[in-house]
């Protein structure tokens, strides 16, 4: 059988090449051959964001005789092109076709590399790029809610106010006067940090109005196909997030229409072919209940692979006496413990990192670091030196964190809970509200487990280039960590880890005794 063959091959080749051992390469490349041979998908929690695994499922894909489809990011395709498939295919003496593209070729019968918004694009508008039962792997799957939702987001930007004023000039004074009372309306909403505002009763009656003035003359023009008319088609759909997102320098604003959910949009896709869906850290139970829930996924075979050697822990500082994030006192001892976490890290060889959620607290802790440490802080930045202090927010850290160097020190001020003061945050809990759902337990804490994992996985010796365990530290300044009853989840998302509570004044040497 498949699963036999696959097995044998990859341990023969990690033996012979001398490959640093992932160790559950063998067991993850026998369940995605028996996979293809069964017709049956799959869902693994690799427990990394390293490249470490990537063997475990092109192995199969080289040795399945017929045609697969692998879909992952960019620096993922580029990767598997450039080192892990021409070596893999030397070895397996193969010679299996390798294209890659935005189109499966007719009759084609070999390995077909294609990106994740562009398989996504086509299955979500019922393309036809990509044929039916082919079986599929989609790699990196932890933002596949987020990148669901962007896929299906519309939107009426500044280009198409013009082109509707272009296009229809008899109409044209009243959808000025229409795009002027909508702007202003939206400019007089209080401000808040994001910068997105959901639109009121009123501000949506204003686009009733310009739909009703233009939609008959729109299904005759070339505008069918533009932004306008795709908004048009969806944004009165039941449960969908309706907002402004408005740049006040500029006076631009954008109009915004998206699912509050993406599991209807999903569900149907993963009957279409048999996927292997691979990420790092999706859910905290290997049978993946909640993200299974947020996709759209049915019966499948759930697998999770256990955190890998125990020399990739991290050294984890997490203080009692620290107050809670929304009292007063908790900015000034924040930014004290901060200061003196840097003072005692004096290493020269790695930058360390600063991870503030909140925005407004984030422009301050910048502020306050650059005064004392000037130029060495660098505030969402990418070109960092040896001995800089980078301060970001999730999303930078989210982005570029697997392509910057490996933090000597990762400072965490709060826990990534979504916040309710966000507009998005606060109406897709009311939508769990009224689906009688645990709303915290099926969305804000998921994502905010997720969100920790990837950052500590970013914050550890990645397995290619080890790095002493003395220098992978993270300190976790949020005091909810200990004193409500998600902690213990929190804290098991991040293990392995060595713990302490107090500030050792060695903290170069700081002693394992504590481990957890």
């Amino acid at each position: 059988m498949i699963e036999a063959e696959v097995h044998l091959s990859l341990r023969q080749f990690i033996r012979e090449q001398g490959e640093p051992l992932w160790q559950h390469h063998l067991t993850m490349a026998r369940l995605v051959a028996r996979g293809f041979r069964l017709g049956r998908s799959a869902l693994m929690q690799t427990g990394s964001l390293k490249e470490e695994y990537i063997l475990s499922y092109l192995t199969p894909a080289l040795m399945w005789k017929k045609a697969v489809i692998i879909v992952a990011p960019e620096e993922v395709q580029k990767r598997l092109l450039q080192v892990d498939i021409p070596r893999l295919k030397e070895w397996l003496d193969t010679d299996k076709k390798i294209i890659q593209g935005e189109k499966f070729p007719d009759n084609f019968q070999g390995l077909f590399l294609t990106s994740t918004t562009n398989w996504l694009e086509d299955r979500l508008d019922q393309g036809n790029r990509f044929p039916t039962g082919i079986p599929t792997i989609i790699d990196r799957v932890d933002n596949l809610e987020d990148l669901t939702r962007q896929q299906l987001t519309r939107e009426i930007t500044s280009q198409d106010w013009e082109e509707l004023v272009a296009s229809f000039p008899a109409e044209a004074e009243a959808i000025r006067n229409i795009r002027i009372k909508l702007t202003k309306s939206i400019f007089e909403h209080p401000q808040n940090p994001y910068n997105c505002y959901l639109l009121t009763t009123p501000e949506q009656e204003l686009l009733v109005q310009l739909q009703s003035l233009v939609e008959e003359k729109l299904r005759q023009t070339p505008l069918l196909d533009s932004g306008i008319s795709r908004f048009w088609q969806t944004w009165q759909n039941e449960n969908q997030l309706l907002w402004a997102s408005l740049r006040r320098e500029t006076g631009r604003i954008t109009i915004h229409s998206a699912p509050v959910e993406v599991a209807t949009a999903l569900s149907p896709i993963w009957e279409q072919q048999p996927v292997v869906l691979i990420g790092g850290f999706l859910d905290w139970e290997t049978s993946a209940p909640i993200y299974r829930q947020q996709v759209g996924l049915g019966d499948l075979t759930c697998l999770k692979f256990a955190a890998n050697h125990r020399d990739k822990q991290i050294s984890l500082y997490c203080p009692d006496n620290i107050p809670m994030p929304n009292t007063p006192q908790f900015q000034s001892t924040l930014i004290q413990q901060m200061l003196t976490l840097i003072s005692l890290r004096s290493s020269t060889e790695q930058p360390i990192v600063l991870l503030v959620g909140d925005l407004p607290l984030k422009g301050q802790v910048g502020a306050r670091m650059a005064a004392e440490f000037g130029s060495r802080v660098k505030v969402e930045q990418t070109n960092l030196e040896a001995n800089s202090i980078l301060v970001s927010g999730w999303e930078f850290w989210r982005t570029h964190g697997d392509h910057l160097p490996t933090p000597q020190l990762l400072v965490i001020a709060t826990l990534p809970i979504p916040s309710l003061e966000n507009p998005l945050v606060a109406t897709r809990v009311a939508y769990y509200k009224q689906a009688r759902k645990d709303w915290f337990r099926v969305y804000l804490l998921p994502t905010a487990l997720r969100e920790l994992q990837r950052a500590i996985a970013y914050a550890k010796p990645n397995v290619l280039a080890p790095i002493r365990p003395s220098q992978s530290m993270v300190a976790l300044l949020d005091n909810r960590v200990n004193h409500r009853s998600y902690g213990r989840k929190i804290l098991s998302a991040l293990e392995p880890f060595a713990r302490t509570n107090y500030l050792d004044p060695d903290w170069l040497e700081w002693d394992t005794k504590n481990d957890s």
